[in-house]
Formats: structure tokens, sequence, C-alpha cells
């Protein structure tokens, strides 16, 4: 156990406020987007930037930060229970908020696409955006989104986590299209294929009959997440191939 020294001043220390930031991630009309929320207040008034606000007293970092999204989104309770919140790093550089002293905790988040959000708390408007397109954000927005993207691009690799941002069940076709989404990467099929399918507890198949394409191709069958968590061998992003 440990012990505070008696000489201790807590008043010796200069307060700091916590807060959480937030960068939500989806996949819309083939394009990665991110949820940000217009500023209501100053400072940056107006301006762009991640959900997120201040820590409670008697809250975690994580209990905030879902408190948070609902409360600027207007995205159900029940809807930011169930997504997956990831803890990006915490960024504490004393001039990042003009109002005083503020530490930040950021998470990443994944999630299949969802309606358009609404506004709430201190944001204005909510809105998805384009990913590559977001202009300059409020504070160090702009870092932690690039942070965010990055860390995402990684664990694609070594992770299941791509099944995050599909439905429930999805094709193939869906679970490669995060990868070159993400990636910024044209994947070759059958390859993509092959490695899914082979990895164990990477998908599982979906029983009943396959679910049609648009157009006129073959029907598709469907999968769900399978019970891994890791893959092995990773999925390695190829390189030099653009889309």
């Amino acid at each position: 156990m440990t012990t505070v020294p008696e000489d201790y001043d807590p008043h010796a220390f200069a307060p700091f406020a916590v807060t959480v930031d937030l960068a939500v991630f989806t996949v819309r009309e083939g394009r990665l987007h991110v949820l940000l929320v217009e500023r209501g207040g100053e400072p940056y008034k107006g301006r762009w930037a991640l959900p997120g606000g201040f820590v409670l007293p008697r809250e975690s970092a994580e209990v905030a930060a879902r408190r948070e999204l609902a409360e600027e989104t207007g995205l159900t309770r029940h809807t930011v229970r169930a997504l997956h919140l990831e803890q990006l790093r915490t960024y504490s550089d004393p001039d990042r908020d003009p109002r005083m002293r503020v530490v930040s905790v950021a998470y990443a988040a994944l999630i299949p696409d969802l309606p358009e959000p609404r506004g709430g708390g201190d944001a204005a408007h909510a809105r998805w955006w384009d990913a590559g397109s977001t202009g300059p954000l409020a504070f160090d927005h702009d870092r932690i989104l690039a942070d965010a993207h990055d860390r995402i691009g990684a664990k694609l690799e070594y992770s299941c986590l791509a099944t995050a941002f599909c439905p429930a069940e999805f094709t193939l076709g869906e679970l490669q299209q995060v990868y070159e989404t993400v990636w910024g990467v044209e994947l070759d099929r059958p390859n993509f294929r092959r490695k899914v399918l082979t990895t164990p507890g990477f998908v599982q198949a979906v029983e009943g009959p396959p679910r049609r394409t648009g157009g006129r191709g073959k029907p598709a069958a469907l999968y769900r997440a399978g019970a891994a968590t890791a893959l092995h061998p990773p999925l390695l992003r190829p390189e030099g191939r653009t889309s």
C-alpha cells in the first residue's frame, strides 16, 4: 500500500482539468468519414471539432467519453454503449486549450454507417465529414484525428477490428471495402478472400441463403465477426498499390 508523505501539500500543485476527445470513424459511400461537431461556444466558436468534453468528478474517462458522445451528437445511449472505444493516447501540451491547463484522453471508435447525428450539449451541429477533407479543426484535434487514423490503419493489419465497421452480417466484399477505404489501397479480391477465410476465427459463415448483390452479380455469402481478436498471420497492407 502506498503511503502519502507527511509533508505532502496538494496545494503546491496547480490544478488542471481532464477532458475526453473522440475520433469516431465509419465508412459511408466507399469513403472513410469522421464524426465532427460544430462548437457552439468559445473558444473556437463556430469551428468544427471532435466530440468530447470535461470529465466529471465521479466519472472515469471512458464513461465520460460515452456520455459526451451521446450528449453532443444525439446518438442514443444504447447505440453509444455498444460502440467499440479504444483509448488512443493522452494529450498534455500546456497550451492546447486557451482557457486553462487541460489534459485530454483521446479515444477512437469504429462503427457501421449510422444516420446523420444532431448537435446537442455545447455543440451547435454534428455531422459526418470525409476524413480526408475536414479542414483545420479546433484545439489540437487535427493531430488527434491524424493519430487515430494511423492507429486504426495499423490495427487492421493484426487484429479483427475491421469487422467493427461492418453491419452484424456482411459480405467479404464489404469487409474488403473497409480495408481499402482505411488504407487507401486497392486489394486483390481472390487473395483477400483466401486470407480471410483461412485465418482461424476471423469470420463465421451465416447459415441461410446468400444476399443478392447490386447489378448482375451473383448472390454473395454472408458472414459475421468470428471469435478471434488477433490475426495470425497478420493481414499486411500491400506497398506501392494505391486506389
